[in-house]
């Protein structure tokens, strides 16, 4: 009887070393898995170079940390389930319109509930009436409540103050820096009562000086009532932005920071 006993134990201690073993090596291929990016962007046009040149970034950075990342230009496939997918949104340069329906519900669904991160650039705060498309109410409420007002068409070079070191988006960067060329965007009202600021343009050192002022005028910020890791980056216009250490540095850290959503 003991024998019996001792086959019933020996066979038990058995299937849980093999179930064990089983669940370990599942999720050591889950971990080694790359986790999965959609760069939502908007090609040519004067924003071309910097879309091309962050691609190019892209498929280095991705390749160094186990990402990979997929390319759209519409919003036509965008679903839950498609959404599903990604970890990482980035939406370089793409407007807050032309969306289908199916695409903002899944969007907004996707932010709210922290399905995944975002890290959004430029062109994302293009909120108003344009191109015969309404503004996206609540886009323009996850951006701070704000309206597209106006724009340095010149472009000016300009000093960026970081407002919060402490955050996972500007670790490793300088406290102040200077961004090259950029197309400065201003707005109906100033988002900080409504976002958390992580850095901002300091207006004073434009070069060549511009009329077109907001006063305190944010240039990196994050919207801390959503679930989802998210920051939106005031720059974004021109390939010249690579040049800047802390720019990358910044980027590279956006990305990782939103892939943490939901940890």
């Amino acid at each position: 009887m003991k024998k019996i006993y001792y086959l019933i134990i020996l066979f038990a201690l058995t299937l849980i070393s093999c179930n064990t073993k089983g669940s370990q090596s599942q999720q050591s291929q889950e971990q080694n898995e790359p986790l999965k990016i959609l760069v939502l962007t908007e090609r040519g046009g004067q924003h071309g170079g910097f879309t091309d040149a962050a691609l190019k970034w892209l498929d280095t950075f991705s390749k160094e940390n186990n990402f990979e990342y997929t390319e759209i230009n519409n919003t036509k496939q965008i679903n839950e389930e498609f959404l599903s997918q990604y970890k990482v949104i980035i939406q370089l340069d793409y407007p807050p319109y032309t969306w289908t329906n199916d695409a903002e519900s899944a969007f907004i669904k996707y932010i709210e509930e922290g399905k995944g991160g975002w890290v959004g650039f430029h062109h994302a705060t293009l909120l108003g009436e344009f191109d015969g498309y309404p503004m996206w109410q609540w886009f323009s409420g996850f951006m701070g409540s704000i309206k597209f007002k106006n724009y340095i068409a010149a472009l000016a070079t300009a000093t960026v103050n970081v407002e919060d070191m402490d955050h996972p988006v500007m670790k490793g960067v300088n406290k102040s820096f200077s961004i090259p060329d950029d197309e400065w965007y201003t707005f109906d009202k100033n988002p900080r009562p409504n976002v958390h600021v992580l850095a901002s343009v300091d207006e004073s050192t434009y070069t060549p000086d511009s009329d077109i002022k907001m006063g305190d005028h944010p240039a990196v910020w994050t919207n801390q009532k959503m679930k989802a890791h998210n920051v939106y980056f005031l720059m974004g216009h021109a390939k010249t932005l690579f040049d800047s250490k802390d720019f990358v540095k910044m980027f590279s850290n956006a990305i990782l920071w939103a892939a943490e959503t939901g940890k």
